[in-house]
């Protein structure tokens, strides 16, 4: 038997010990309990890291004190490091989290004109965005170790691949990340995305798409829209119509400028990891042995969980201040100035040929107006038909990007999306979103 071969033999022989495979199976549960499993506590509904999550928020000032030093330590860190200027997408993000710092402060302390301070304003961004999102991934990340690390989406990467790559044109295991943005949140979807991503598993094309494609709000935040806009009796009809429009769009943009342009590279220029090839009849058996292999690969329990503990300490303290500083401006230029409404005009031709007839430029300035904020389109047609209410519904989720949260968290990572990029999918996005959404709402709802 040649080395080669004995090494091989060796390892597939680990992998199918029984102390393999009972880690592949507890670690692997512990992963998908904490992520994909909704349990109710004191009333409320919803996945363990989530709960975890608002326990540590229900401490005495936890969110002043640490939403605080998150922004003001995150937007002092690349002056410190000295890579503030380093291109200039940084040095102009790197000022804005300055900028964050100030606006932080307001927030905290109440400075200010009394406007600033009304719920909708910096208590929405402070309280509802910045405290939630960079509490969540730092936790998150401690238990993401038993979601990635043992298996779990080698395992389920065999059996989603012939979903997949001919719809989306990404691995099996990107399924992983989008039932984590759906059951979670969009910063889970990306926190798994840039790992995967900078482990060598995603090029730069699959990357992007996950990342503009499927890392959309919560279902637990498509609650509160649906609440606003009086659509919970609907709800089951709501969400999987969001649900299957959300995913049909990623198709479609998934083939078009600019995502269809992004080079089939891996992380700083590594080798892309192939997906197995399965034999016909051994689907089970090949995505079971995928599974342990890297299980039996894997690194240690505690030294996998600190490095995902850094990882997302680092990516909270990347996107807390410009969370903060752009999702409060997002929203002094929807309250303050035109913007918004010029930026509709862009979809008024939809809105018109679509049948809203005096209601197209509402619907319009809708649209236009997720591109600060998912929740606020909700409030432009809170008052308008049951027509206008469905498709901005469905909509404001299936957009995916916005600049109070998502868009910061993207250009927090290590894909390499532009501004320019996301602005144009974000377009896209809306304008196949309004195309598809419509007639569902007009027949269904």
């Amino acid at each position: 038997m040649s080395e080669t071969a004995a090494v091989k033999s060796k390892g597939s022989a680990t992998a199918k010990s029984g102390s393999n495979i009972t880690k592949f199976l507890l670690l692997n549960a512990i992963g998908i309990f904490m992520f994909f499993i909704s349990v109710t506590i004191n009333g409320t509904k919803s996945i363990p890291i989530d709960h975890i999550v608002t326990a540590i928020r229900s401490i005495p000032n936890f969110g002043s004190v640490y939403g605080g030093l998150i922004v003001v330590i995150g937007a002092v860190l690349p002056f410190v490091r000295g890579t503030w200027n380093k291109d200039t997408v940084t040095t102009v993000f790197s000022i804005f989290k300055v900028i964050g710092i100030g606006v932080v402060i307001m927030a905290i302390f109440g400075f200010g004109p009394a406007r600033f301070h009304d719920p909708d304003m910096l208590p929405f961004v402070f309280n509802k965005v910045v405290v939630p999102v960079t509490s969540l991934v730092p936790i998150g990340a401690i238990f993401l170790a038993f979601l990635i690390n043992y298996g779990l989406m080698e395992f389920i990467g065999v059996f989603m691949k012939p979903v997949m790559r001919p719809l989306w044109k990404t691995p099996g295991r990107s399924a992983i990340d989008a039932v984590a943005s759906f059951v979670g949140s969009y910063s889970v979807g990306l926190l798994i995305t840039n790992r995967v991503y900078k482990e060598g598993f995603y090029s730069q094309k699959e990357a992007s798409i996950i990342a503009t494609g499927f890392s959309t709000v919560s279902a637990t935040f498509m609650v509160v829209v649906a609440k606003t806009l009086g659509l919970m009796d609907k709800w089951n009809l709501y969400f999987w119509s969001t649900l299957i429009i959300t995913f049909l769009v990623t198709a479609i943009t998934t083939r078009i400028y600019p995502l269809n342009k992004k080079p089939d590279l891996g992380y700083e220029g590594m080798e892309v990891v192939k997906e197995p090839v399965v034999e016909k009849g051994k689907l089970f058996s090949t995505a079971l042995n995928e599974g342990l292999e890297a299980c039996s690969k894997a690194p240690g329990f505690v030294e996998g969980l600190i490095k995902n503990f850094k990882d997302g300490i680092n990516l909270a303290l990347n996107i807390g201040p410009t969370l903060m500083s752009i999702g409060f401006l997002g929203l002094l230029l929807a309250e303050y100035t035109p913007l918004f409404d010029i930026m509709g005009y862009i979809f008024l031709p939809f809105t018109m040929i679509l049948g809203f007839g005096p209601e197209a430029m509402m619907v319009a300035k809708g649209c236009a107006i997720s591109l600060a904020e998912m929740f606020l389109p909700a409030n432009i047609v809170a008052a308008g038909s049951p027509l206008a209410q469905g498709v901005i519904a469905i909509v404001c989720v299936a957009e995916i990007l916005f600049f109070s949260a998502s868009i910061p968290c993207i250009l927090g990572t290590d894909i390499k999306l532009s501004v320019k990029d996301l602005v144009i999918i974000w377009a896209e996005r809306v304008v196949f979103s309004l195309i598809l959404a419509t007639p569902v709402v007009m027949f269904l709802y």
